[in-house]
């Protein structure tokens, strides 16, 4: 029990150092600009990979229910590895494509009259679930890394009492990604 309790006063500092790291560097690298390659594929790639993470994590809750902890240990290393590539992915391509705007139709980069007027409530709905997707993608980091040391510590109390929170907000932020991308889809060039 005591080594539990070290295991976990170890590696706090790194969770908390990797949950402020994380999005900071995320930031730094969108004032990145690598000229030459083309990326553009990426979205098509990694809006599944958000889906996948989504259905990943709903058969970990469903493996856990069952009692069966070894594959709901498996399944939530995989949804941890699909979210890391969805953020290289991500990343990579923000560093090498010009932003797409919503309704951004004739592709010209900007919003011309029409193009605010035709998509003003479809906008301002797809920013809404943009914001909410990305303020909570950066929350849900420290809420997974303690979820996940918790388990491994098999401190199981303490891990479900914050899995009740870093389930809903990672399944969101998951399917929220492919809503985002449906939603931006037409609007690439």
């Amino acid at each position: 029990m005591q080594a539990n309790k070290d295991l976990e006063k170890k590696y706090k500092p790194l969770i908390i150092a990797l949950s402020v790291v994380i999005p900071v560097v995320v930031a730094v690298l969108f004032t990145v600009e690598l000229k030459g390659f083309d990326f553009s594929f990426l979205p098509h790639i990694y809006a599944p990979i958000n889906g996948l993470t989504a259905i990943v994590l709903v058969a970990a809750v469903i493996s856990v229910k069952n009692g069966n902890i070894e594959r709901h240990k498996m399944l939530i290393k995989t949804a941890m590895a699909l979210s890391v590539a969805f953020l290289l992915c991500y990343v990579l391509y923000h560093m090498t494509s010009e932003a797409t705007l919503y309704g951004d139709v004739d592709g010209s980069g900007s919003l011309d009259g029409s193009e605010k007027t035709n998509f003003q409530t479809s906008r301002m709905i797809y920013l809404l679930v943009l914001v909410s997707h990305i303020i909570l993608s950066v929350s849900v980091i420290p809420l997974v890394l303690f979820a996940y040391l918790r388990g491994i510590l098999n401190k199981i109390e303490e891990h479900k009492k914050i899995v009740k929170y870093a389930f809903p907000i990672w399944l969101y932020v998951a399917i929220s990604g492919v809503v985002v991308y449906l939603m931006i889809f037409p609007f690439y060039s």
